[in-house]
């Protein structure tokens, strides 16, 4: 059992804004799509292959971050997915500064260093809240993730009022020196050393590889992860092309997604002081179902913000509540267990950006978006299946 101690606050200062970063950087790059097809001339080809370095770096630093946390600790990997940040936004600003043929392997560079610092920043941001205020960990992971959500709203805007200034190279400059100052205080701060709940004791304790319900988990947030793109990524496209709205309704629909995500994950945050956490997350599942299920009739404006209102609502707080029901369930592995649950959501959202291209020769995005209820469908499935079991194995404790 870990003591309750008083937060520190510069520490936990530094966690929090760290998550806010690793929201702004991650939008970084899809915020300067106009810039990047204008100054450089990419195709829409080249311009989809620059992510793919940053899903398969993704999933190597979750799962390369899983195992340093257990031999390193986790403060190196907080400021070192900081400065990997910062670094992914010195390669966006210096693709103005190359030669025009080194431009798209510099944003290569600087997508596959995004990646990487997403998948090592995994095991500390989502284990050193639960260590900051353990009586209220399922709230403290939502927030952290709720000010993610909220870095993936911001910075488009900044982008946005950078261009307008004149001086987009500005933007990627901003987050090139927040990153510095955060890596720096993430190097120098005090923070908890029980983190992630590790302990010395616990130190050489195997990874939970053999149980099936780490696997459920991982398989839970690859169906998470193909929900939740299949509402973000092809919004645009859907209400612009199949449902004939404009472009402004059309995007405003995607700001209202996220928009929506971070409102709901602010709400479960308070709501899981009152609410059994396990409750919240089987709920949503159910909402994500609605979601696919009305989509298809979201013939008019006030329908399709609406419904991707509800579509950002079900997904808010889905995955972080996974996260903390599945660090709850091995408490020995909290870091490692996190590690490989942000790994597996990359995994999701790989899988997920390229397997609905393809579906498109034979389905319409209305079928398509009726066909997607099943990942909910799915992940409630698996979810009774763990709860049942979590039941039974306390009544076999005498919990």
């Amino acid at each position: 059992m870990i003591k309750q101690t008083s937060p520190n606050g510069p520490a936990v200062l530094a966690v929090y804004l760290i998550a806010f970063l690793q929201g702004l950087t991650l939008v970084s790059f899809p915020a300067s799509s106009a810039v990047l097809k204008q100054m450089h001339g990419f195709t829409d080809a080249q311009y989809g292959a620059i992510f793919l370095p940053q899903v398969a770096l993704a999933v190597l630093g979750a799962v390369a971050g899983g195992t340093l946390a257990r031999r390193l600790g986790l403060q190196p990997l907080l400021w070192l997915a900081a400065a990997g940040n910062g670094l992914s936004q010195l390669a966006l600003a210096a693709s103005l500064w190359v030669m025009p043929a080194l431009a798209f392997p510099v944003i290569l560079a600087g997508t596959a260093l995004l990646g990487w610092s997403f998948g090592l920043g995994g095991a500390p941001l989502n284990s050193y809240p639960p260590q900051f205020f353990p009586r209220r960990a399922p709230a403290a992971v939502v927030a952290l993730h709720t000010l993610l959500g909220l870095g993936l709203m911001v910075g488009p805007l900044l982008a946005d009022g950078f261009g307008r200034a004149g001086w987009w190279i500005g933007f990627p400059l901003s987050l090139l020196g927040l990153s510095a100052l955060l890596a720096l205080a993430a190097a120098t701060v005090r923070l908890p050393s029980e983190a992630g709940g590790e302990t010395t004791r616990r130190a050489d304790a195997d990874p939970p590889l053999t149980s099936g319900a780490f696997w459920t988990f991982a398989a839970i947030a690859v169906l998470y992860a193909f929900a939740e793109g299949t509402f973000s990524n092809w919004a645009v496209i859907y209400l612009r092309e199949a449902k004939g709205l404009s472009l402004m309704v059309a995007a405003l629909a995607l700001s209202v997604f996220w928009g929506a995500m971070v409102a709901g994950r602010l709400l479960v945050s308070v709501l899981v002081v009152r609410i059994a956490p396990l409750t919240i997350w089987l709920a949503l599942p159910a909402l994500m179902i609605a979601a696919f299920l009305l989509l298809p009739g979201a013939s008019t404006p006030a329908l399709g913000l609406g419904l991707f209102a509800l579509a950002g609502l079900a997904c808010s707080a889905f995955f972080p509540l996974t996260i903390t029901l599945a660090s709850e369930w091995f408490p020995e592995h909290v870091a490692w267990v996190s590690a490989m649950l942000i790994a597996a959501l990359m995994v999701g959202v790989g899988l997920g950006s390229f397997v609905i291209g393809p579906l498109r020769e034979w389905l319409s995005l209305e079928q398509i978006y009726q066909f997607s209820a099943a990942y909910p469908v799915a992940v409630v499935g698996l979810a009774l299946w763990l709860a049942g079991s979590r039941r039974r194995a306390m009544i076999e404790e005498g919990v």
